[in-house]
């Protein structure tokens, strides 16, 4: 298991469009990926879980990568969020 903290640095935070990015690419690891914040965990695969997590800039999360490709998953994370999805 391998974790980061991570401030959400995207101005609209995880809307739509950034959470189906998240989701998709996480999905494509075989390990389990999970968002903490705000005092929960959250699927970092599911789109709706993500987005109902309502999670802003400036949030400080936690992504949390357990299983096979761990590493890369939580690479993968790391510089999508601190990239700000591209926004």
């Amino acid at each position: 298991m391998v974790s980061k903290k991570i401030t959400v640095t995207n101005s609209q935070g995880f809307h739509m469009r950034p959470a189906m990015a998240f989701a998709n690419a996480m999905a494509k690891f075989p390990c389990d990926v999970l968002i903490k914040a705000n005092g929960s965990s959250t699927d970092g695969k599911s789109i709706m879980n993500i987005i109902a997590a309502c999670i802003k800039c400036g949030t400080e999360i936690e992504v949390v990568c357990d299983g096979q490709q761990e590493n890369e998953a939580l690479d993968a994370a790391v510089e999508m969020i601190e990239s700000g999805f591209g926004e």
